[in-house]
């Protein structure tokens, strides 16, 4: 029998080879299938939403245009929709993240119905914008935009349960948080605890995600290039750019929110806001640290910042304390009354004449030879003096009296031009009797006559 065996071996040996090598036939499909369908389910989701509040004017539509790398500056009314086009180049993917821009005036904060639902609440990122070239109104806005979301969050009546996880997810984001230089992009900053093997989570600060809205939140400071006219024109020093700065990084604290610091103007830290939005909302590999020494290009990613980190910029504070109110220090500027405002403008000539003109007529005047007076009486029907009954182109010793009442029939700017010669012609005539005035032929031929006849009289 045992040589059967042994006959009998190298054919069971045999079919043991290919039972392998069909178990590795099948190995490889199975790789391929599941590399295929990791693929797949690896591919960038849909349905990401981007929710920007604040002010009219703060520069919300334009920086979302610049996102996208379009120029136009479009605004719209209500609730704006917007999208931003997400690349993978790693996974060669491409989607759209949907943005939503609510109006500023508080009229139209029913829209966000249409946004924000139970079900979509999970997948967004609210970004609060406010505007540095008005800073006096950053924390009010804050607030109020702030709560504006926080009412509809709760009035959408989401699961509790539902509302548990989405707060753990965001607490525990922002625990392990860790500088990207100084460990993993994915590694938790944690704490070795004496004497056991497991680290300890670092603990949250007693003013940390206080109002943990469930989801990711960033506090997108616009016109940060106005610091340079704030403090040219309004005198603001770094001690208040210190004191805005501690403001808002507290008020980050409390919903566990970044902050970063932009100017379209001078394309300061976009391409760095879009970095670090698909950061948050697709968990791209995220490699820039915080940055706290510009004052005009300040980033602080969400779990960076602590209370001690802040209390650095409290050194700097000599005139205010760091717990002030915000709108004591930080005063909206008195308008200033330029003398240009009151600017006097040069008169119409043609209607500084008709003024003079109507001046002119209301002074009493011997009137001239007209065509409805008769020889001897005036224009009031009295009579002329006697004296003068001969003399009618004498002129009155009054040169403004020598100017004529312009026919009515006659435009405006030929009775005008008419007044103004009449009125010159009676100042060359002012002086009656003088040789070569004009006007005064008649009088001075008289003088000179009677002075003849007297001369020769005496012959």
């Amino acid at each position: 029998m045992a040589p059967v065996l042994e006959k009998q071996l190298p054919g069971l040996n045999g079919s043991v080879d290919n039972n392998k090598e069909d178990e590795e036939g099948q190995n490889l499909w199975s790789s391929i299938l599941s590399e295929v369908s990791t693929r797949s389910s690896s591919k960038l989701p849909s349905g990401k939403n981007i929710l920007v509040f604040g002010e009219d004017g703060s520069g919300k539509t334009t920086l979302i245009a610049k996102l996208q790398g379009a120029d136009h500056n479009k605004k719209g009314r209500g609730l704006e929709y917007l999208y931003l086009s997400v690349h993978d180049e790693d996974r060669d993917d491409l989607t759209r993240c949907n943005v939503w821009l609510l109006d500023g005036d508080l009229y139209h904060k029913g829209l966000l119905k249409f946004a924000v639902t139970a079900q979509s609440l999970p997948d967004c990122l609210a970004v609060f914008v406010v505007d540095m070239s008005r800073p006096w109104t950053i924390m009010e806005s804050l607030r109020k935009w702030a709560g504006v979301l926080r009412d509809h969050v709760d009035a959408i009546k989401i699961r509790p349960e539902d509302m548990r996880e989405m707060e753990q997810r965001i607490v525990k984001a922002f625990q392990e948080y860790s500088e990207p230089e100084d460990a993993a992009p994915s590694s938790p900053r944690r704490a070795p605890a004496s004497g056991e093997d497991e680290a300890v989570v670092l603990p949250l600060g007693d003013d940390t995600l206080t109002h943990n809205l469930g989801i990711p939140v960033l506090i997108v400071c616009t016109k940060c290039d106005a610091i340079s006219v704030l403090e040219k024109e309004h005198d603001y020093r770094d001690e208040h750019f210190d004191f805005i700065q501690s403001h808002i990084r507290r008020f980050c604290l409390q919903y566990g929110a970044g902050l970063i610091y932009t100017s379209v103007k001078e394309e300061k830290n976009l391409d760095l806001l879009y970095k670090y939005i698909v950061h948050k909302l697709y968990e791209f590999q995220f490699t820039t640290p915080a940055l706290v020494v510009e004052k005009d290009a300040v980033f602080i990613p969400s779990g960076w910042d602590n209370e001690k980190k802040i209390g650095i910029l409290h050194e700097n504070l000599t005139t205010i304390r760091p717990d002030d109110p915000f709108e004591d220090f930080i005063t909206k500027p008195p308008v200033r009354k330029f003398v240009h405002d009151k600017e006097i403008n040069a008169e119409d000539e043609q209607v500084f004449l008709m003024k003079q003109q109507s001046l002119l007529a209301k002074q009493p005047a011997t009137p001239t030879r007209g065509a409805t007076e008769s020889p001897g009486r005036t224009a009031s029907g009295s009579p002329r003096p006697a004296g003068r009954a001969g003399q009618p182109g004498v002129t009155s010793g009054s040169p403004m009296a020598a100017v004529k009442k312009p026919d009515p029939n006659m435009k405006a700017g030929a009775a005008n031009e008419g007044v103004l010669a009449n009125f010159f012609n009676s100042l060359l005539s002012k002086k009656t009797g003088s040789p070569g005035s004009p006007g005064s032929g008649a009088v001075g031929a008289g003088v000179q006559g009677s002075a003849k006849k007297t001369e020769a009289g005496f012959d």
